[in-house]
């Protein structure tokens, strides 16, 4: 079984980019929530809740691109 190299290391540099967005969006949610009464209240929390939900896409993308990489056959 061969593993296409640079398949995989797209997959772990996904799987990289979801980690910074798994601590961004908690982040930006939370500092939304601490400001409730600030006028960019909702566009400040519509960021974050649009940053949470490109991480766990970015993270489910990441490990398919990574299974590939290693179970796929080459064409």
């Amino acid at each position: 079984m061969n593993t296409d190299k640079d398949l995989l290391v797209r997959g772990l540099k996904q799987l990289a980019y979801t980690v910074a967005l798994m601590f961004m969006a908690p982040i930006i949610i939370w500092q939304a929530f601490k400001n409730e009464e600030h006028p960019l209240y909702w566009p400040v929390l519509i960021i974050g809740l649009i940053l949470g939900i490109a991480a766990i896409g970015m993270g489910f993308k990441g490990i398919h691109t990574i299974m590939n990489s290693l179970f796929s056959k080459k064409k």
